[in-house]
């Protein structure tokens, strides 16, 4: 018996899912508890395709982060094509810092939505990770940080980006919290 391959997606049914999430993402930014009925109203659909899309709350906020990261992640690899490791891995920083802040929101909702008792775990932090990992490889590589810095180690000296508040002068204190770590990072170099 042969398998049968899923159709493939419809190029307006593309589109209609590409509005939600682009819509989702700035109300959920916006409110946390946007309420569903007017996000699907904002990105021009009917209520029965968008819950086609996206069954509940959990699913869209879910997406939208999953995208979201993905995007942020990406930049990994492109930043290394045109910066110096050490430089495309402080330009990451500051994209990753830009993308917390802009994201407050969306935290919450994701907050909200995995935090809820019976709710799913949140999604991992697999793209993040491998972005880390590629980054901290090119620079290891290149003498440009101490060796053996893992990405776990990574994450948990940024982690004080989540405690910064976006409402505040955050740019400024985002900017000294990642020199530090830089600075850090680069404390026991080969090349230094």
């Amino acid at each position: 018996m042969q398998e049968r391959k899923p159709a493939p997606v419809r190029s307006d049914a593309q589109r209609n899912r590409e509005r939600i999430l682009e819509v989702a993402l700035a109300e959920l930014t916006r409110s946390a508890d946007a309420p569903l009925s007017a996000i699907a109203k904002k990105a021009g659909v009917g209520q029965a395709t968008f819950y086609r899309n996206f069954p509940n709350r959990e699913a869209l906020v879910l997406e939208v982060y999953r995208h979201e990261v993905q995007q942020v992640s990406a930049t990994a690899s492109q930043l290394l094509e045109t910066h110096a490791p050490d430089q495309a891995l402080r330009e990451w920083m500051d994209r990753l810092a830009q993308y917390a802040m802009a994201k407050a929101g969306l935290a919450d909702a994701m907050r909200k939505t995995t935090c809820a008792p019976g709710a799913l775990a949140g999604p991992g932090h697999g793209p993040v990770t491998s972005a880390v990992a590629l980054l901290l490889k090119a620079n290891e590589e290149a003498g440009t940080i101490r060796p053996g810095v893992t990405p776990d180690d990574f994450v948990l000296a940024i982690s004080g980006l989540w405690q910064i508040d976006p409402q505040g002068d955050w740019h400024g204190r985002a900017e000294r919290l990642l020199d530090l770590v830089m600075d850090g990072l680069r404390a026991g170099a080969p090349g230094a």
